[in-house]
């Protein structure tokens, strides 16, 4: 057991974290050439599709080196986009070391700066690899620099080509030499940490483990410490692409556990498991709990849907246990579920896996973030921006907060400053790394950031900027409730909250957007938007007219004025209980207010 080597991969987005695994994958014999395809980890349609990792994956190698020594690796590749830093930090407690990608053409960019802090916080050794230097654009010297300037590590990198196979031997020597080997204590009670999940659906929930002390074989009885619930071990293995049975698990060793756990609820992230008749007194501490920063609602089109959504939110929360979700019911909407996202891209990626996996339809809502309230008597937190008060009741608002940081080249220095302050931020630090390098740290409010703040900030800067932020206390805002109400009644579904300063141009943006997306009836409808019970919009749909006289051959004007004055009627009742149909594409155009 002193020979397992227990490491993750960490990276910014797109520095070559997959490509990297696969070629350790290659390189150790655990696939074979005939079975490999690039990103083999990337599992999920979704992930290949977008070329980004999504959920981190655990896969064992096994190695012999040169001098015949027998070597198991237990590899974690993780995601590397700022709303799965969850995900990351999961995966850095079941290691004892990291490899650090730095990309040769990009240098050190805004999440490598973050990962590699979650690194050192969890006391993990640290593996620099600066990854593509076979490119034409590879800059292998200022990679260097801004590493150790930017991120303060001084050991010397490895220089690799993770796409054609260069210095993948040398990564393998540093993981042997650096890295420790996995502390084994086998003397003392079970105590395996359950970092990841998944729902299948003929064997139940399978928990993904990393035990710390003892063994774990089939026919153990086990306890899950945080709920209190005990079943017996079915099969244990470990995870080669595919799941292998192995007679056990041991002190050091990463794998999978399945015991007919049926019931969802029982199984909770960062949970400690024991044997039932000699428990451990060291439980893993467990994971911080994370608090969502983005909710929105999630309906399905079809009422007949609601008991497949909620069933497929329960399966989606074993597996990405940063999702958070609650019933509600909208006007507008029938019923559904408000749901707590990382970010807006957490939020899209669940979306289309539900839709996908699934098989479901669904409507989201504008995401929008959380708001404390303080009214006359107490303080009120409020994630649905339909149970905002009125103004005249509220003494003051608080909107939670984040300092980004920003790294970009100087060339796009001034347009960044400009679309910060536009998204009303406060400049805390500028620091430049090098010449042609600037960190850029602002607090800003997370309702600016969550829709469109990120894809303006690639097409600024080229897609040259990176962008990565953690967030602080929040801050009193000047903020008001937009409502909008279509014929008459206000439709929940479209009220938003904005700064006041932005209400007139994003009521007038919503208002005319409503207008040419929603279908002319047989009467008019008024599209009116509201702030503190005072209209400050407003946009008509003419009613279609139906030609009655179409029938009439000449003949006695009374007889005209007879058809038009009955159509006159008819449109009035019309009116009176006319009910008017909402596409579900004016539901997307909130999503679009803040860009």
């Amino acid at each position: 057991m002193s020979n397992v080597r227990n490491f993750c991969i960490i990276a910014h987005i797109d520095h070559g974290k997959s490509t990297l695994a696969d070629r350790l994958l290659e390189y150790t014999g655990t696939i074979s050439h005939r079975e490999m395809k690039d990103q083999i980890l990337d599992g999920m349609e979704l992930e290949r599709e977008r070329g980004i990792t999504i959920k981190a994956k655990a896969v064992r190698m096994n190695y012999t080196d040169k001098n015949g020594e027998k070597y198991i690796f237990n590899l974690i590749d993780t995601p590397g986009h700022v709303d799965f830093t969850y995900e990351v930090s999961r995966s850095l407690a079941a290691c004892e070391g990291a490899i650090l990608v730095i990309d040769a053409t990009q240098g050190v960019e805004a999440q490598t700066l973050a990962n590699t802090m979650l690194a050192k916080n969890a006391k993990l050794k640290i593996v620099p690899v600066i990854n593509k230097i076979d490119l034409p654009t590879a800059d292998v010297d200022n990679a260097y620099a801004q590493m150790k300037e930017g991120l303060e590590i001084d050991v010397e990198p490895i220089l690799a080509s993770a796409k054609e196979g260069i210095g993948i031997g040398e990564i393998i020597d540093s993981l042997i030499a650096n890295i420790p080997p996995a502390k084994v204590v086998k003397e003392e009670p079970l105590s395996a940490l359950i970092f990841d999940s998944f729902y299948d659906s003929y064997r139940g929930v399978i928990v993904i483990i990393r035990v710390f002390d003892g063994k774990i074989q089939k026919g153990t009885k086990v306890r899950f410490m945080a709920s209190n619930v005990e079943y017996e071990v079915l099969e244990v293995g470990y995870m080669k692409i595919k799941m292998v049975e192995s007679d056990e698990l041991s002190s050091g060793e990463v794998g999978y556990v399945v015991a007919g756990i049926k019931a969802i609820d029982d199984i909770k992230i960062g949970d400690t498991i024991t044997e039932s008749i000699n428990p451990t007194k060291h439980p893993h501490e467990g994971y911080k709990e994370i608090n969502p920063f983005v909710f929105a609602g999630l309906y399905p089109n079809s009422t007949s849907e609601y008991d497949g959504l909620k069933m497929a939110l329960e399966k989606l929360k074993l597996s990405d246990s940063s999702l958070v979700y609650f019933p509600e019911t909208s006007v507008a909407l029938g019923f559904g579920f408000r749901c707590g996202f990382l970010g807006s891209l957490h939020l899209e990626i669940v979306k289309e896996r539900l839709e996908r996996e699934f098989g479901l339809n669904l409507l989201v809502t504008a995401p929008n973030v959380i708001y404390k309230v303080k009214s006359k008597s107490n303080f009120i937190t409020i994630d649905n921006p339909a149970k905002f008060m009125n103004n005249a009741d509220i003494d003051e608002i608080w909107e939670p907060y984040v300092e980004a940081t920003i790294i970009c080249p100087v060339d796009y220095f001034g347009s960044i400053l400009e679309l910060c302050q536009k998204r009303r931020g406060k400049q805390v630090l500028m620091k430049y790394m090098n010449t042609k390098i600037v960190v850029l740290k602002y607090n800003m409010p997370l309702a600016e950031i969550i829709v469109g703040f990120y894809d303006v900030l690639k097409s600024t800067s080229k897609g040259y900027a990176s962008f990565d932020y953690e967030h602080i206390d929040p801050q009193i805002g000047d903020l008001v409730k937009l409502e909008v109400m279509i014929d008459g009644e206000v439709i929940d579904a479209f009220t938003i909250i904005v700064h006041k300063d932005k209400a007139q141009t994003a009521a007038h943006y919503l208002t005319e957007k409503l207008r040419g997306i929603i279908p002319r009836h047989m009467f008019e409808i008024p599209i009116q938007a509201r702030v503190n019970n005072k209209i400050v919009s407003r946009e008509t749909i003419s009613a279609m007219r139906k030609d009655v006289l179409a029938k009439c051959y000449g003949g006695d004007i009374t007889r005209k004025r007879k058809l038009l004055e009955k159509q006159k009627e008819g449109k009035r009742k019309m009116r009176q209980f006319g009910k008017v149909e909402i596409p579900p594409e004016a539901f997307v155009a909130v999503l679009k207010v803040e860009d």
